[in-house]
């Protein structure tokens, strides 16, 4: 048997739409995987009613089948789905790492970050791998066709998840079909200082980077209360705040001394609009680990 932690991921970072991801410190899914003849899966953990049992509906099996590696795997649930922060990249990571561990297929993270991406094609529709690659690698990633770039960031944030769902179906339905030069102009600004902000594990640098007037714009309208998240987040010490993927998380940027009161004040914006939530002070951390 091989046991995985894959951890949950934020793509996007508001100024890297499809591109940009991190992977966070927690919270992360636990895999357990074992050689079946077939593959079966089980699932608990939170939101796991919700969760399909069947290979042909999830993200692992998708992930088993490319890897012709037919497992029983259990995945223990701690990235709730639906909530903007990689919960199917995680399994379909964690699937990956593990199944090609235990079949020794000697493929490398960034081998597998296409054989994850299959996975969320489950999902989403598209083979998207802005969170599966900062899931497996770790860091900070940059995902292009040809390739991921990656940087051991290690950046202080605040995720805060509200009770709420946002499908990312939903999410990329409101994305704008097109932009004026200024805003083309203003995001490529922001996300080069995001990325020479992660070089340098500059928290200020990194926060004025996730500024982004395309999409988190049309996004925020299917969060309640994001706009008094946002400006309480900024009032408590926050250098940045974005969306978390497709959302609902909301995502702040900081330094490590302001992480409490940024995820009180973020919690307490949320209850104003009464919607329960629940913050993660956390970071940008490693990637999947066999334990």
């Amino acid at each position: 048997m091989v046991t995985v932690r894959a951890p949950a991921t934020s793509a996007n970072l508001g100024s890297g739409f499809d591109v940009f991801g991190a992977a966070l410190g927690r919270p992360a899914d636990v895999l357990h995987v074992e050689k079946a003849e077939r593959t079966t899966i089980e699932v608990t953990g939170v939101g796991s009613d919700f969760i399909p049992e069947d290979p042909d509906g999830n993200t692992v099996g998708a992930v088993a089948e490319a890897l012709e590696a037919p497992a029983h795997i259990h995945i223990d649930k701690g990235v709730r789905p639906a909530s903007g922060l990689g919960s199917s990249a995680a399994s379909a990571a964690g699937a990956a790492l593990a199944l090609n561990e235990l079949y020794d297929r000697g493929l490398t993270r960034e081998e597998l970050v296409p054989i994850a991406a299959e996975g969320e094609a489950v999902v989403s529709g598209d083979a998207h791998a802005d969170n599966v690659a900062p899931s497996l690698m770790g860091g900070f990633t940059i995902v292009r066709d040809d390739g991921v770039t990656q940087v051991d960031a290690s950046i202080p944030v605040v995720t805060c998840l509200p009770e709420i769902v946002v499908s990312t179906l939903d999410a990329r339905r409101v994305v704008p079909d097109g932009a004026r030069m200024e805003q083309l102009v203003e995001t490529v600004s922001n996300a080069a200082t995001l990325t020479v902000g992660m070089t340098r594990n500059d928290p200020k640098m990194v926060g004025m980077g996730m500024d982004d007037a395309i999409v988190t714009p049309a996004r925020a309208e299917l969060i309640d209360g994001y706009d008094a998240v946002r400006e309480a987040a900024f009032e408590s010490g926050a250098t940045g705040v974005t969306i978390s993927g497709a959302g609902p998380a909301v995502i702040a940027a900081c330094y490590k001394s302001d992480r409490r009161s940024i995820a009180t004040a973020m919690i307490d914006a949320f209850e104003r609009a009464d919607i329960d939530a629940r913050a993660y002070q956390t970071e940008i951390g490693s990637g999947a680990e066999i334990v």
